[in-house]
């Protein structure tokens, strides 16, 4: 059975920094794409970052995190995380990290991902 479980989310101020894992077992990991995504109130599900499943910094951001937010992945200990600095308010969503089997990581679109995690509610406020 596929399990992927997100940590990491909390409460911080604009500015400031988070840390999310997300451990994942019942699959060939080192086969995946990885790709973190983000659902805030009222709005679609969208693309934050992905990881080609070599790793090798071979990784997508979308345009609104770049710069801010980082994506790696330890093949050895079958998780991917995602490093936030400088957040905003418009950060706040639940994030969600999600596997792309033999992908490239730069999938934007959720439904390519076969396997998602359950969440992990991050809020930043002003």
């Amino acid at each position: 059975q596929v399990h992927l479980v997100e940590s990491g989310g909390g409460l911080v101020q604009a500015g400031g920094s988070l840390s999310l894992s997300c451990a994942v077992s019942g699959l060939a990991f080192s086969s995946y794409a990885m790709g973190w995504f983000r659902q805030a109130p009222g709005k679609e599900r969208e693309f934050v970052a992905g990881i080609h499943w070599s790793g090798g910094g071979i990784a997508t951001y979308a345009d609104s995190v770049k710069g801010r937010f980082t994506i790696a992945r330890d093949n050895a200990k079958n998780s991917v995380y995602l490093q936030m600095n400088s957040l905003k308010a418009e950060d706040t969503a639940v994030y969600y990290c999600a596997a792309d089997k033999y992908g490239l990581g730069h999938e934007i679109r959720p439904a390519a991902y076969e396997h998602w995690g359950q969440g992990t509610q991050v809020t930043v406020s002003q």
